[in-house]
C-alpha cells in the first residue's frame, strides 16, 4: 500500500527538479552549434566588421558617437536627445542588424551580445531612470547580477527538495 504512495511521492519531486531546471534555462542564452557553411570562420567575421566601415550605414552619425567594435557607445548625457531622435540611433540599429544578419551570435570586444547592446540602447533612450546612459558593459554586469540573484531560490527549493526527501 505504501509502494504507489512512494512512487507518486518520487514522481512529483522528479516533475518539480525538472520545471526548475528548464525554468533556469528559459530566459538564458544557450550557445548553439554548427557549421558556418562554405565560408571561412574568419571570413564571416571580417563581414560583421566590416559593417561598422560601411559608409551607406554609417553616413550620417558624427564618428565619437558610433557603436565601435569593441561594443562602447561613447553618447555623452547632454546629447541623449539628438542621439536618440537623430542619425546616429538609425544608422547603429541599421550596423546591429548588418551584423545580425551575418552573425547572429556575434560577440563584440567586450563580451557584449547584439541584444545586450540593443537592450542598452533602449534603455539610454528612455524616459526612465536609466536614460542617458550608454554604458553596455554596466548594463551587461546589472543583467548578470540580477540573473545571479534570480536563479537563489530556485536553488534553495532544491536544495529543500533534496533535504526533504533525505528524511
Amino acid at each position: 500500500m505504501a509502494t504507489p504512495f512512494i512512487t507518486k511521492h518520487n514522481l512529483a519531486i522528479l516533475a518539480l527538479i525538472a520545471s526548475f531546471v528548464f525554468s533556469c534555462n528559459a530566459g538564458g542564452y544557450v550557445p548553439q552549434t554548427g557549421t558556418v557553411g562554405a565560408e571561412d570562420p574568419a571570413e564571416v567575421v571580417s563581414k560583421a566588421l566590416s559593417c561598422f566601415n560601411n559608409n551607406y550605414v554609417y553616413s550620417s552619425c558624427e564618428q565619437s558617437y558610433r557603436l565601435t567594435e569593441s561594443g562602447n557607445i561613447n553618447v555623452p548625457p547632454e546629447y541623449t536627445d539628438q542621439y536618440c531622435h537623430g542619425s546616429c540611433f538609425s544608422e547603429t540599429n541599421l550596423v546591429l542588424n548588418c551584423i545580425d544578419n551575418i552573425l547572429s551570435h556575434f560577440l563584440f570586444y567586450n563580451r557584449a551580445t547584439i541584444y545586450d547592446v540593443k537592450a542598452t540602447i533602449k534603455a539610454g533612450c528612455s524616459y526612465g531612470p536609466e536614460r542617458g546612459n550608454f554604458n553596455v558593459e554596466e548594463h551587461i554586469q546589472a543583467r548578470e547580477n540580477s540573473a545571479q540573484r534570480d536563479s537563489k531560490p530556485l536553488l534553495l527549493g532544491l536544495l529543500l527538495m533534496i533535504m526533504y526527501i533525505g528524511t
